[in-house]
């Protein structure tokens, strides 16, 4: 694959859809430090700090049609990374309401979109992910997913519309409040606690690292030959099974490698008392067996590289040790 070329978005306006989340706050920074004008736009009136001269903030409901059609109003490229509380009937509900929204928001303005994806609609996978991994799902929430990707492809193969999609496999990374490594493992490390695990510590799971994912998008978004495409974003390849990174975790953190494994019977106990895991239960099926994700299209065509397991880890760490980890 050639390399991807660079157009001159000089004075452009970048706006983010979802600016609150893990991936807005440091897609932002990224957008930020090469000097381009953002709009973040969330629910929240002040999605992250105040307006300074290159920054705007805009409050809108994208499940709003007006709303989603003025947030993206007079952008060059409007990243879609927002989340919804983990609830299939919330996203049942407000995900192709959304997705629609947008879609005809950037073809209004002109504007190109970047959608950024997980890997639910691929459900269970015999072997690595790939870009060309079909579309089949096991789950609800996979359906979902599945349901909004192929809305957008289909106005892409229409010719409706500039898009591209970026799909990342689980997050894990510095200061984020959601991702089952800070959430089991880093955040009861940190507490003093036994870690935990899901289903089976000896499979392998990919995990995308939050920062990789950032800088990503912005490569993909100020390329001009990435567009109408689907993308992996850098994740470093050889996954380490629930075991070894909890090994690793714990010697970052110096803190003894204590952990259990909660078996589905155990996860599904527990649902009944917290909505979040009762939500998790239908995605057990990506623990039970090696989860891998292949991002080699994005490091052939870019040259990038993820970050490694042991580095991301260590930064991670680093956030807990000094007490700059989010509550």
């Amino acid at each position: 694959m050639a390399p991807c070329t660079a157009p001159d978005y000089t004075g452009s306006m970048f706006t983010i859809l979802g600016a609150g989340g893990a991936i807005g706050t440091a897609l932002h920074a990224e957008l930020a430090a090469a000097g381009h004008r953002v709009r973040l736009v969330s629910r929240s009136a002040h999605p992250s700090g105040a307006p300074t001269e290159r920054t705007e903030l805009v409050a809108a409901d994208l499940a709003n049609a007006d709303d989603a059609a003025k947030a993206v109003a007079g952008s060059e490229v409007a990243f879609l990374v927002a989340g919804l509380k983990y609830d299939i009937k919330v996203w049942k509900e407000l995900w192709p309401r959304i997705m629609r929204n947008t879609i005809e928001a950037a073809k209004w303005a002109n504007a190109r979109l970047v959608f950024f994806d997980n890997v639910y609609m691929y459900g269970r996978v015999d072997g690595p992910m790939t870009e060309g991994t079909p579309f089949r799902p096991v789950s609800r929430k996979g359906e979902v997913r599945a349901q909004i990707a192929t809305m957008l492809l289909d106005e892409i193969r229409a010719g409706n519309l500039t898009a591209l999609i970026a799909r990342a496999a689980d997050f894990y990374g510095p200061n984020i409040r959601t991702g089952v490594p800070n959430l089991l493992v880093f955040d009861k490390f940190a507490r003093r606690r036994r870690a935990m695990w899901l289903v089976n510590d000896a499979t392998r799971h990919s995990f995308t690292f939050t920062p990789d994912a950032a800088r990503s998008l912005v490569q993909l978004a100020t390329s001009e030959t990435a567009w109408n495409q689907t993308w992996h974003v850098p994740t470093e390849r050889n996954p380490m099974t629930g075991r070894e990174f909890i090994e690793a975790a714990a010697q970052a953190m110096g803190a003894p490698a204590k952990y259990f494994v909660l078996a589905r019977p155990m996860v599904k106990i527990l649902g009944w008392f917290s909505s979040d895991l009762a939500n998790l239960y239908e995605m057990l099926y990506q623990y039970e067996a090696d989860y891998v994700f292949d991002s080699t299209k994005f490091s052939n065509a870019f040259g990038a590289q993820a970050t490694s397991w042991h580095e991301g880890i260590r930064q991670i760490a680093s956030t807990y040790v000094s007490g700059q980890a989010v509550a």
